[in-house]
C-alpha cells in the first residue's frame, strides 16, 4: 500500500496518554490469541497524538465514550459504547476495544472516516457521526 493511500485510510487520531499505554499493554497481552487486532491496536496507539485526560478534545472517541458511526459499505448505522473486554456486552451496545471495530474507532473525531478491516479481512469505511463522552461518576 502506498504512503498516500495509507494516509488517506488512516486519519490523524488522538488518545489519552494513560489509555494509550494501557491499550498497548492489552494488545501485547493478546498477541498470541488475536494477532490481527493486537497488531492494529499497537499500530494505532503508536501513531496517536497523545493528550492528558483534561486536554483531549470532547469530540474524540476514547474509552467509555458512546459513538454513533456508519459503515459506508452498507449504510448501517450503529451506536456503541467503547469498553474494555471485561465490560463488553454486544446485546447492551458495549463493544470491546479488542474487536476490529473497537480498535478502529479509538482516537477518531466526529466527521472522520477510516478504512478498516473487519473480522473477515474485508475493508470497511467507518465514519464517526457523533461522540458522547462518558459522564464522570
Amino acid at each position: 500500500m502506498s504512503t498516500t493511500k495509507a494516509a488517506a485510510s488512516r486519519p490523524e487520531i488522538h488518545m489519552i496518554e494513560e489509555e494509550a499505554e494501557k491499550l498497548s499493554n492489552l494488545a501485547i497481552g493478546i498477541e498470541d490469541r488475536f494477532p490481527q487486532v493486537s497488531e492494529l491496536l499497537i499500530r494505532e496507539t503508536s501513531r496517536a497524538r497523545l493528550h492528558s485526560s483534561k486536554t483531549i478534545p470532547a469530540n474524540v472517541v476514547t474509552m467509555g465514550t458512546t459513538v454513533e458511526f456508519v459503515d459506508e459499505n452498507n449504510g448501517a448505522r450503529r451506536t456503541v459504547k467503547l469498553v474494555y473486554p471485561s465490560d463488553a456486552d454486544i446485546s447492551a451496545g458495549r463493544i470491546s476495544i479488542l474487536t476490529p471495530v473497537g480498535a478502529g474507532l479509538i482516537g477518531l473525531r466526529e466527521g472522520q472516516s477510516i478504512l478498516w478491516p473487519d473480522r473477515d479481512g474485508q475493508k470497511r469505511r467507518l465514519t464517526i457521526l457523533s461522540v458522547q463522552q462518558a459522564q464522570a461518576a
